[in-house]
């Protein structure tokens, strides 16, 4: 399976579950990355639309570029009620954007999917003159006691999995994708408190979960069911959990 396929059946959890991003984050781009109602934003590998829609309030207009048919569906449902909100089949790597016409390109939970010789060549085509990227995951803290078990949950049901997403640290290497290996370099808590629902159904809206009819499947949402009940207070589960970003010229 190719990268665009991987959530391919996994678009109605990954709407439901996954979590958004924090207002401070919203704010940082306003603020301090140069957003602002006359930008023109690139959203790729929007997914579901997640980051998205919080563009959409903020900016003149996003194009949402999506490869996964499922995934994009679920993000037109989502953001189509808003008129700048510009949907686009297209991959990092073949935009179909136009020359020259974004001022920021935001990357929100999929850059490692990238092929980043190829999408750096992409970006810097349709990036306008002294455009930003702006490169942002939702990670979870890798000291804490819960996550290491996750991990090895994870690690031990599913063959694919080769860590979180969103990794658990400050990832130097992603440095190298900005103009002189510099760019700026933000945290910003994001903690998620979550009932079992929320967590067993935010595991199986990743690329490495097992569908329904899998070998491992059960055994994968007993483990889940498990860590929920050894971690959870009244009913509700905390994961420690932050938003990191990198933002950047080419």
């Amino acid at each position: 399976m190719d990268n665009t396929g991987k959530f391919t059946n996994k678009a109605d959890n990954y709407s439901k579950y996954r979590p958004s991003y924090p207002q401070e984050f919203i704010d940082y781009l306003a603020n301090e990355a140069g957003f602002g109602k006359g930008s023109v934003v690139a959203d790729i590998g929007a997914g579901t639309g997640i980051l998205t829609k919080l563009l959409l309030e903020q900016v003149k207009s996003v194009f949402a570029v999506e490869p996964n048919f499922e995934m994009r569906q679920v993000c037109e449902k989502f953001c189509g009620a808003y008129k700048n909100f510009i949907p686009v089949d297209g991959t990092a790597e073949a935009t179909a954007l136009p020359d020259r016409s974004v001022d920021f390109i935001t990357v929100a939970q999929a850059f490692h999917w990238f092929d980043r010789d190829k999408a750096g060549s992409e970006f810097r085509r349709i990036l306008k003159p002294g455009g930003k990227v702006v490169l942002v995951w939702n990670s979870r803290i890798s000291s804490n006691e819960f996550i290491i078990e996750n991990d090895e949950l994870c690690r031990r049901i599913c063959p694919n999995f080769n860590g979180f997403s969103g990794g658990t640290d400050e990832d130097v290497t992603i440095y190298d994708f900005f103009r002189d290996g510099k760019c700026d370099y933000r945290v910003f808590n994001n903690d998620r408190l979550m009932p079992l629902e929320e967590y067993i159904g935010g595991s199986l809206s990743s690329s490495y979960a097992p569908v329904k009819g899998e070998s491992n499947y059960s055994a994968f949402i007993e483990g889940l069911a498990k860590l929920f009940e050894k971690y959870s207070s009244d009913g509700r589960l905390l994961m420690p959990n932050c938003t990191r970003s990198y933002t950047g010229l080419l």
